[in-house]
């Protein structure tokens, strides 16, 4: 039997989720892409699946659900912190699952269905994580921020933040990017399954998406021009929620998406500040860390 505590995306998607990430160091602008490989050096590998953590140091798992199948596939993912993130994986490719719970002990437990809530276990990886880097789970693309050099909006933040001198610079160019042009989407919203996973091309050619999309497509344009970002989600409020924790060397984690009002820094949520056109009222509830409450990072 499947047993989850990471129900992250599934309430994420039934309630319309936002969040975002970070930056290691200032810089001007430089598209940078990390990679992310399956090099089968360590793995734990059956005729149903395989589970490759040949590169844990750089802050990722690969996992690979083998067979063709109708029937539903999930890995879960548990670390140090002891919190069970739960992903629903595709037949026949690698899907990116970072570890996001830094060094420790992890274990990966690939989960076949078998009929209504029941899953059988058909493959299963512990290991121990020593990082090279405490933000590599945060520098590279994964499952639920899919993107390499050629994805439009890693090429529109590159163009929109080449003359931004530091990271904090970039992340207000990008911020007030996304808010201008993206627009949310109430009939995707309506009929969105658990599973969907942003298409980051599809949705800047639409210019639209739900609050999964923004912020996977902020995620994305921090992370390629080396800003390490936090796609964070947990509650506002009673409501399940995500928003984007950055990083920078000046001013180290910044907790929530961040908005410069010209005197300081401010907690941000870019799903709220789009719809509702910043309004002073939504701005006032952003501004207020009390009203979040970070559950899983990813």
């Amino acid at each position: 039997m499947l047993k989850s505590r990471g129900r992250g995306l599934s309430l994420l998607l039934a309630l319309c989720v936002f969040a975002g990430v970070f930056p290691v160091s200032d810089s001007f602008a430089k598209t940078v892409i990390y990679p992310t490989v399956a090099s089968g050096t360590e793995v734990e590998d059956n005729t149903q699946s395989v589970i490759d953590f040949s590169n844990v140091k750089d802050g990722y798992v690969m996992v690979k659900f083998k067979e063709k199948t109708n029937k539903k596939v999930k890995a879960q993912v548990q670390g140090p912190a002891g919190d069970t993130y739960t992903y629903t994986l595709r037949s026949g490719q690698f899907e990116v699952l970072p570890l996001t719970e830094g060094n420790g002990s992890y274990q990966v437990t690939v989960f076949l269905n078998t009929s209504g809530n029941s899953y059988a276990t058909v493959n299963s990886a512990s290991f121990k994580v020593n990082m090279s880097d405490a933000f590599a789970p945060y520098l590279r693309p994964n499952q639920y921020v899919n993107y390499n050099k050629s994805t439009k909006v890693v090429k529109k933040a590159a163009s929109l933040t080449k003359k931004s001198k530091t990271d904090l610079a970039k992340v207000k160019k990008i911020y007030k990017y996304v808010i201008k042009y993206f627009k949310y989407d109430k009939k995707l919203a309506k009929t969105v399954k658990s599973g969907y996973l942003p298409n980051l091309n599809k949705v800047y050619k639409k210019k639209k998406g739900i609050c999964f999309d923004y912020a996977a497509v902020m995620t994305a344009m921090l992370r390629s021009q080396g800003v390490p970002t936090k796609l964070v989600i947990g509650y506002t409020g009673n409501a399940y929620h995500a928003w984007i924790n950055v990083y920078s060397k000046k001013k180290g984690w910044v907790s929530g998406a961040i908005y410069f009002n010209g005197k300081k820094w401010k907690l941000l949520d870019p799903t709220f500040a789009s719809t509702n056109k910043s309004s002073k009222k939504i701005m006032k509830y952003i501004g207020n860390g009390k009203n979040y409450k970070a559950k899983y990072n990813y």
